[in-house]
């Protein structure tokens, strides 16, 4: 593992050779044009240029950007692909689903078929609207992934609650949805509290439970450049990732030539689950060595001294044992921490995707504001988001549960009355599929169904939803599973970058970009906001709307601009063109949007498993460097040095204690699913932790999930592991 690093020559190779497959003149152009970056939610793009951050650093750009482009500069999936029956489509891989092409036609699926057929637009509309129709609205629910405009977002979630339902929801409460509660607990702002020009302020940077080597590779170059001017970085996470070792930036010339940059000054491994004890044990030793800000707790900060009574409490031997973590690991740490005038800390899904997610934001807070790094420039908290548009599409009120100003401003702003009663998230709308109360599902891009814990389960409750309309630019497995005896309408629709009027999107940093679209690569495929405003003239046809003028996207930002607090300067967009941060969230003085003007601190207690039966392991999911989310690209995974995705990792002294090396093949057991045959890879893990692939493992990770937050806790299911065959026996 210490020989491979991140990045490099050979991302600089795979770049090109993606951008020869799709065409280097259609790539060029899709790169370069007005529109913002489809993949992670760092962001880039935009009005500055296509390869352009909002801090006007060029290129601004990485294999994921070219990765999510590849998918969209694609021909039409060709008519005879559906002269196959559904039972064939079934047999292909998600890779190869993604990459037949591009939908270029609406196509339906009756409930007795097992094929598709193509179908025009008209029939299309009106039968979505005539299915829509005949059932109660709170048998229906609306969902929307990340990569879906502000304008399509704020449109879907205003049609599906004049139709008369609030069960809307988003990807997010599969992701990041545990930051959104923890935040609004502690500082009363769910978002990220820095601009990326803080990062260029920052002397040192916490990196917690997130590998950006992977998933936001942008954000490695702003990592080396803080390293170069003295700072430092503390990684914290279970897996000990080579891309967050050493990494060589391709962008900056001095990093390819050397192979590299250190990254980690310290990296700290917890065991799976065990994050709070290390944040505790931080915390304590912070407290033991004065080094906690008395002063900005008493001015700007409720529940000091409740958190120091629990501090204080703790004992040094039960966090260590907890979370696994040498005690001089955590000394260093915590004065490296102490030392530091200017920290962010930003974490991913290790931190979210536990029944304690919430808790585990609390405790990042926590450690942020005992030492007074919320507030001022260079300092603050940066969840990092995955698709480039997820914290948007929760902005503009794709989500079950709207505030109180937000409702009536939208009651207001069209004459209407809205329901009030508190909708389904995203995993309750499909225990309420499974539990055979849901008749329809409108799901306008992503795929909810590999997104979805205990895939066997998942498959199961989407095939009890009699219809289901879905808008999306290709097949994933979540149009052909579980539609065994469903219904289905798939509707081809826009990517950003060919959208026929401009859209908006937002970055993890609270910024608003505005996209030109005007590619035309399909002419026979719409906009969402297109398909959504006929849907409603068809369905909502006594509302007292016009939604065949909300097809101008203008008219659908002046509204926005009027109803979601913040987003006052989009109105302008069209004028001026200048893209902004939203009002109020970035934290460059100590103002808590709390009812006391004040942060609050909380004592959420340690969640130990150790009560984990001796013969369990814990598993967590995993991204390959090759994938996005749940789109696979390619199947090996370079920087784990593996070469496809039926792969556990797990810990060396582990595997020889049950009598396996590296190459044999494993089965593992959840009390959801089976996974046979895995590919043992011994990887650097601690301790009864293991990994394996996302989506697949999904076969293996269960409904549990956090109480507040409702996401499930894919980085902490309970496995048992069995030596299926030895890797002489499989030659």
């Amino acid at each position: 593992m210490s020989q491979t690093i991140g990045g490099g020559a050979k991302k600089v190779l795979y770049t090109l050779q993606t951008a020869a497959r799709i065409g280097l003149l259609d790539a060029t152009k899709a790169l370069a044009a007005k529109n913002a970056c489809k993949a992670c939610g760092l962001g880039m793009g935009g009005q500055k240029g296509g390869m352009t951050n909002e801090m006007g650093e060029f290129p601004s750009v990485c294999n994921k950007s070219l990765q999510a482009q590849s998918t969209d500069i694609q021909p039409p999936i060709p008519v005879e692909i559906f002269q196959h029956p559904i039972s064939e489509l079934k047999d292909l891989s998600a890779h190869q689903l993604e990459h037949l092409g591009r939908l270029g036609q609406p196509i339906y699926k009756a409930a007795d078929s097992n094929y598709f057929k193509t179908v025009d637009w008209d029939w299309a509309i009106t039968h979505a609207a005539d299915k829509l129709a005949a059932i109660e609205p709170d048998q229906s629910f609306f969902y929307s992934s990340g990569r879906s405009s502000n304008e399509a977002g704020f449109l879907l979630q205003l049609v599906a609650r004049l139709y008369g339902t609030n069960n809307i929801s988003n990807c997010s409460f599969y992701c990041h949805q545990a930051t959104g509660e923890g935040l609004k607990n502690t500082i009363g702002t769910g978002t990220s509290t820095v601009k990326l020009e803080d990062i260029d302020q920052a002397d040192l940077f916490f990196l917690i439970g997130a590998n950006p080597a992977s998933n936001h590779p942008r954000l490695m170059h702003k990592l080396i450049q803080l390293k170069r001017r003295g700072g430092k970085v503390i990684v914290i996470n279970p897996m000990r990732e080579a891309g967050l070792l050493r990494f060589a930036a391709p962008k900056m010339m001095t990093s390819m030539l050397k192979g590299g940059d250190d990254i980690a000054d310290i990296y700290l491994q917890p065991k799976i689950g065990e994050d709070i004890a290390l944040f505790q044990a931080i915390a304590k030793g912070l407290l033991e060595s004065g080094s906690w800000n008395t002063n900005y707790l008493q001015q700007h900060c409720e529940g000091a001294g409740d958190l120091e009574d629990q501090i204080g409490t703790l004992n040094w031997d039960d966090l260590t044992r907890a979370c696994q973590v040498p005690l001089a690991e955590i000394s260093a740490a915590t004065k490296t921490y102490a030392q530091a005038k200017n920290v962010i800390f930003a974490w991913g899904m290790g931190m979210t995707h536990h029944q304690h997610g919430v808790g585990n934001i609390e405790w990042i807070s926590n450690l942020a504001l005992i030492r007074g790094m919320i507030g001022k420039p260079g300092a603050g908290l940066l969840p990092l988001r995955g698709h480039s548009n997820v914290q948007g599409i929760g902005t503009i009120g794709v989500k079950p549960v709207l505030a109180k100003d937000v409702l009536a401003s939208i009651e207001a702003e069209f004459g209407i009355d809205l329901p009030t009663k508190p909708g389904l998230h995203t995993l309750a709308s499909l225990e309420a599929a499974h539990a055979g109360n849901m008749k329809c599902a409108v799901l306008m891009g992503g795929n909810l169904l590999a997104a979805t814990p205990d895939t066997k389960w998942a498959i199961d409750a989407f095939d009890r939803i009699d219809f289901k309309l879905a808008l999306t630019t290709t097949l994933n497995r979540g149009h052909v599973m579980g539609t065994d005896n469903s219904e289905s309408l798939i509707l081809p629709v826009c990517a950003r970058d060919e959208e026929p009027e401009p859209t908006t999107q937002e970055s993890m940093f609270n910024f608003v970009r505005l996209s030109d679209g005007g590619i035309e690569r399909i002419a026979t495929v719409r906009s969402e906001v297109a398909i959504l405003s006929d849907l409603a003239t068809v369905l909502l046809d006594s509302a007292p709307i016009d939604f065949q003028a909300f097809k101008s996207h203008r008219n659908i930002r002046s509204a926005i601009s009027r109803t979601i607090p913040g987003m006052a300067s989009i109105k302008a967009l069209d004028e001026s063109g200048a893209e902004f941060h939203i009002e109020g969230r970035i934290k460059h003085s100590p103002t808590f949007n709390t009812p006391a003007g004040k942060a609050k601190l909380v004592t959420t207690p340690s969640t130990s498993n150790k009560g984990l039966k001796s013969d369990r392991f814990t598993l967590m999911t995993i991204r390959s460097e090759g994938q996005f989310n749940s789109i696979i690209y390619e199947m090996a995974d370079t920087y784990r040095d593996v070469q496809h995705r039926w792969i556990l990792h797990m810990n060396q002294q582990d595997a020889l204690e049950l009598g396996v090396n590296g190459g044999d093949l494993v089965t593992v057991t959840s009390s959801a699913g089976t996974m046979e045959k895995l590919e043992v890879n011994i990887s650097p893990l601690p301790r009864h932790c293991v990994a394996a692939y996302y989506p697949e493992a999904n076969i293996l990770t269960t409904r549990l999930s956090d109480p507040r937050s409702h996401t499930p806790a894919f980085k902490s299911v309970a496995v048992t592991i069995e030596r299926s065959q030895s890797y002489s026996e499989q030659s």
